[in-house]
């Protein structure tokens, strides 16, 4: 979640030991116990992009009476999302359509880490998320590697103290039998193992850093807002939430 570093919850048994990428063939929904009102919802989300549209609508999750990592079930109860939450969210729907449950892990120099969901099509590798940050949200399904979607948020990813310096991409039924799907209980155990999982490093140039960092700064100062609109590759870009369609 950027703009929220990921404090540790518990140790965490599973230990990754390499990066290869996950399957992204269609997959067979697991049979969970929805309540009528979830299979709804399930139902009229049955894509990614469905799925980023109803996100867009909802409070983002600030918080406010503590840390919280909801699944499905408590942001469907709660009706607010932070990027994580979001991510298990849009995996636990898309998966009932026969999408991978595939999330992608940013690191960031200043510690403060966003996770997105992931999928494939025919036209290559989109997200959906949830962020504080305009430039942080969903792809559409044109890029030719994970590692050309992670790249797409690199400008985005600059504010005040952000860099991306790497990425993961993760299955989350590596976790199963845990309940990360349904569990009424905060999900510690996913955000750990987020953190953990080897990340493969992003370069990127002193030079366009402080360029873009000076180029943040100066907009915020002036305008008391975070941009958007000056982003190259916009044309990407899912939708964003109506906070930052109002502005810019």
């Amino acid at each position: 979640m950027k703009n929220s570093s990921y404090p540790s919850k518990g140790p965490v048994t599973l230990t990754p030991t390499r990066l290869s990428l996950p399957d992204t063939t269609r997959i067979e929904p697991p049979r969970l116990s929805f309540t009528p009102a979830e299979q709804k919802l399930i139902h009229r989300l049955c894509t990614p992009a469905a799925v980023q549209r109803w996100l867009n609508e909802i409070p983002y999750n600030r918080e406010p009476a503590g840390d919280t990592m909801r699944g499905f079930r408590g942001v469907v109860r709660t009706g607010t999302t932070h990027c994580l939450e979001a991510a298990l969210f849009a995996a636990t729907t898309l998966e009932q359509h026969g999408y991978p449950p595939l999330v992608l892990g940013f690191e960031s120099i200043d510690l403060l880490d966003h996770v997105i969901y992931v999928y494939r099509t025919p036209r290559g590798w989109g997200s959906v998320a949830r962020s504080r940050d305009p430039g942080l949200h969903g792809r559409k399904p044109v890029f030719a590697t994970p590692r050309a979607l992670a790249l797409s948020y690199a400008e985005g990813y600059v504010d005040h103290s952000g860099r991306i310096k790497g990425y993961a991409v993760l299955d989350l039924r590596v976790l199963d039998p845990y309940d990360w799907r349904l569990s009424d209980r905060n999900l510690w155990k996913v955000e750990q193992l987020l953190r953990d999982w080897p990340h493969r490093p992003i370069a990127s140039s002193d030079k366009l850093f402080r360029e873009r960092h000076r180029r943040y700064r100066d907009f915020v100062r002036r305008n008391g807002y975070k941009p958007w609109k000056y982003f190259k590759g916009r044309e990407c870009w899912t939708s964003l939430p109506p906070e930052f369609r109002r502005r810019g």
